[in-house]
């Protein structure tokens, strides 16, 4: 896994390796990563990177949101309560050497903290469960007018009340929805 775009265009990041079979990482690929930010940025979107706040639930290795500081954005706050996620995540932030524009919330992606305004969300949580559904429509206070949300999931997404969808395409396994307050 490595940054695909931008300033740290290449690094390699952590190695997941044998990982933690009860952690359920799964990383974005880089194909996919490549797909949705070109689909941000050359999608009629103007550039919802560059300068973004970025909101990144259910972070796990951090891939989403350090190549988004990579390709200009101001900040990003992860959200990740898993153990193994969490030591890859702070890897990942120190290989980059992104921690003055990096936050970690060791907390469930479910509760939201009060910590900010986001322009670009993105949300990929485990597969099948729901869990999109049940964390997002929290956090929606913390979103600014014209934020992006970028959800990764399986299957087409159940869209909460307040969203619209804006873009919808599959890459494999993968499903990327692209949603902003409607």
């Amino acid at each position: 896994m490595r940054i695909i775009g931008g300033a740290s265009r290449g690094l390699k990041l952590a190695d997941i390796g044998a990982g933690d079979a009860a952690a359920h990482l799964r990383p974005t690929s880089d194909r996919v990563r490549e797909a949705i930010f070109n689909l941000l940025i050359n999608g009629g979107y103007g550039n919802p990177v560059q300068g973004a706040r970025v909101l990144d639930l259910f972070a796990g290795t951090g891939a989403l949101g350090l190549e988004a500081i990579s390709r200009g954005a101001q900040h990003a706050t992860f959200v990740e309560n898993g153990r193994v996620a969490l030591a890859l995540l702070t890897r990942n932030i120190a290989l980059m050497r992104a921690q003055a524009r990096t936050t970690i919330l060791r907390q469930d992606a479910l509760r939201p903290a009060p910590v900010g305004q986001y322009d670009l969300v993105f949300l990929d949580p485990p597969y099948g469960k729901a869990m999109g559904e049940a964390a997002l429509p929290p956090w929606l206070a913390q979103l600014s007018d014209e934020a992006l949300i970028v959800w990764e999931e399986s299957t087409a997404p159940s869209i909460p009340q307040g969203l619209e969808s804006l873009d919808q395409r599959r890459y494999g396994d993968t499903v990327v929805t692209i949603l902003r307050k409607a």
